[in-house]
């Protein structure tokens, strides 16, 4: 007997609430296939640098390049596997010095059953 589903939640539902952030186009200039979406925590908390950092020339693509480079670094380096956990420095305030961010990615299915990639921190799993 298969259980009744109570809920479904997809993931254009999330892209269009703001819970996923789409960032395919920047992730294809980096040499991904695949679509990307990032957590609304990462993209605030992390890839948005405040605004003292953006002062100081910091800016979202520059972060999300970096976390997408390493991305790229941790999935040649890792066994074939469908979520990768891999660490990003982000520099939080003038003068200190970048904090390391645990991160997870995951490759799944989307609405559609393609295959999609979504990065986010642990929390948002």
């Amino acid at each position: 007997m298969t259980p009744d589903l109570i809920f479904s939640y997809s993931r254009s539902q999330a892209l269009d609430d703001g819970v996923l952030l789409d960032v395919s186009e920047l992730a294809r200039e980096a040499g991904f296939k695949l679509p990307v979406a990032v957590s609304d925590t990462l993209y605030h908390g992390y890839l948005t640098p405040p605004l003292d950092l953006v002062k100081a020339g910091l800016s979202f693509e520059g972060r999300l390049w970096d976390t997408l480079s390493v991305l790229r670094y941790a999935i040649k380096a890792a066994p074939s596997t469908d979520r990768l956990s891999f660490t990003v420095l982000f520099a939080q305030a003038p003068d200190t010095a970048p904090e390391p961010v645990d991160l997870l990615a995951v490759c799944g299915p989307g609405d559609s059953g393609e295959p999609v990639i979504t990065i986010m921190t642990p929390s948002d799993e």
